[in-house]
């Protein structure tokens, strides 16, 4: 979870919820540009941003469990690092992509044209 500086810079990217709009261990799915993620809150309320498809099969991420800093895919029970996007079980191998993500007050702001781990920038058509 990335907080905004206090130099006088605003948030970058799309403003996509407010803080409260998600419970602890629970995920919100939202669209950026017809891309679809997964705005998550982990186990100790750190908020984190990856993309909602899971790498093995094309599910959304954001209707599975979380538990601590992993969130599970409910099709096939592959789990992923929120902070990393990296598959923790199988049968996913890939990473899921992990956005850059602001707070900015209460708002919470991800910008998908920055990713912050291995996996591709998503292609917007």
């Amino acid at each position: 979870m990335t907080q905004t500086p206090e130099n006088g810079t605003g948030p970058q990217g799309e403003l996509v919820c407010n803080v409260n709009d998600i419970e602890v261990k629970q995920a919100l799915r939202i669209l950026i540009d017809d891309y679809p993620v997964a705005i998550v809150k982990d186990s100790d309320g750190g908020i984190h941003a990856i993309g909602d498809t899971c790498s093995h099969a094309d599910i959304s991420l954001s209707e599975g469990d979380v538990e601590g800093c992993r969130i599970e895919c409910w099709g096939h029970g592959s789990q992923f690092d929120l902070r990393s996007g990296m598959p923790l079980q199988l049968p996913a191998y890939e990473p899921v992509p992990v956005f850059a993500l602001e707070i900015h007050g209460d708002e919470v702001y991800v910008d998908i044209t920055t990713v912050t781990n291995s996996a591709p920038v998503p292609d917007r058509g």
